[in-house]
């Protein structure tokens, strides 16, 4: 028989996302999510575009919880924010750029309402509709899953995918360190050195170019090599 859940908590970390912090909002919001009743934590990193000032306007909403760091820190780090203050059952990870569809809950959570998974990642390869952007970049994610995968003893298709979704006892006692983008290969190393069930769903991608925000590049990609070895065997 599978687990009763009640609630899921989506952790939102925010950079200078004044375009689409609205928008986002309002899709999760409006997000199917069951029975499950949903909470929205909010982590503004230190924007300086005025994304700070819109999401003041949502700090008496009662479904949104809004957190800010005063120096910008990283992803990683306001994900860390986003879980000191989570209550939900499920934990799910989410962007504030759009790339990521909120439509694509029901199929991320559905393994773990049915007992099935522990963890849930949503893959921008694995067959769902996405946008066609950049080569290079497709083939970085690519490579860097795949030797996170051989480290880690795994099958994903996206490690680096911002769609991870956990049970909370999975991650509730984790210590996390990654301050930016490593939260990715850290989060993925952890949880499978604790042998969790791991399962992976497509889901839709409308990635950006960088004319668009997109923030993350090669450097990051270069530092994801790093954590993918320091995490599997030094931390």
């Amino acid at each position: 028989m599978s687990e009763k859940f009640h609630s899921i908590s989506i952790l939102i970390p925010v950079f200078n996302e004044i375009k689409t912090i609205e928008e986002i909002i309002r899709r999760v919001r409006a997000a199917d999510t069951g029975a499950l009743a949903k909470e929205i934590i909010l982590v503004d990193d230190s924007s300086t575009d005025g994304t700070a000032e819109i999401l003041k306007r949502f700090t008496v909403a009662p479904d949104i919880k809004c957190f800010s760091h005063p120096i910008n820190r990283g992803k990683g780090a306001a994900i860390r924010t986003c879980l000191q203050h989570a209550t939900g059952d499920i934990l799910l990870i989410q962007d504030a750029d759009l790339e990521y569809d909120p439509a694509d809950y029901p199929k991320l959570i559905k393994p773990i309402l049915d007992g099935r998974a522990d963890v849930v990642y949503g893959s921008r390869f694995a067959g769902g509709t996405h946008r066609v952007l950049f080569f290079w970049h497709y083939m970085a994610n690519r490579f860097l899953t795949l030797l996170s995968d051989m480290l880690c003893n795994l099958n994903l298709t996206d490690m680096e995918t911002c769609y991870k979704v956990f049970r909370r006892e999975c991650v509730q006692d984790l210590k996390l360190t990654a301050e930016r983008f490593g939260i990715e290969p850290e989060l993925t190393a952890k949880l499978a050195r604790r042998r969790y069930r791991f399962y992976e769903t497509d889901i839709s991608y409308a990635g950006r170019d960088y004319t668009e925000g997109k923030k993350i590049g090669w450097k990051d990609g270069l530092a994801a090599l790093w954590f993918i070895f320091r995490y599997r065997f030094f931390d």
